[in-house]
């Protein structure tokens, strides 16, 4: 079956919008790691900052199967860990950690850390400081 002239206009159109919506997820992604620390970080805020509606912002999410929400909190836990283990933030508390990177409440943080990593902060804590801690 011959080719119709329009089939490769509209895959490059397919393909150019594709390349769109990943430099506007990509572009979203970094202002949540720049301002990761906000607590009133949602996809509200985002959309407003991109100009794009909150359900657009959430579909770009959907597309690589995270939720807008699974990402932020995912990032959040991953750079609580990082410092966590990092030498030179041993003189931080574990809760200036928790309100620095967003969480208003520290025990929604422990419950999260420990479900994601399956450790207390204070264990990774404990074995950054080179201690054993007990239960």
């Amino acid at each position: 079956m011959a080719r119709r002239p329009f089939d490769n206009v509209t895959e490059v159109s397919r393909r150019r919008r594709q390349r769109e919506r990943s430099f506007r997820l990509a572009t979203i992604k970094s202002d949540i790691v720049e301002n990761i620390g906000l607590r009133e970080l949602s996809a509200a805020w985002i959309a407003a900052r991109h100009g794009v509606s909150p359900s657009h912002v959430r579909r770009l999410f959907a597309a690589e199967k995270v939720t807008f929400s699974a990402f932020v909190l995912g990032y959040r836990l991953a750079r609580a860990n990082e410092i966590l283990c990092d030498g030179a933030s041993l003189d931080r508390t574990i809760s200036s950690i928790a309100f620095a990177l967003g969480f208003g409440d520290l025990s929604y943080f422990n419950r999260t850390f420990r479900r994601h990593y399956g450790t207390r902060p204070s264990d990774v804590r404990a074995a950054a400081l080179g201690e054993e801690e007990t239960p």
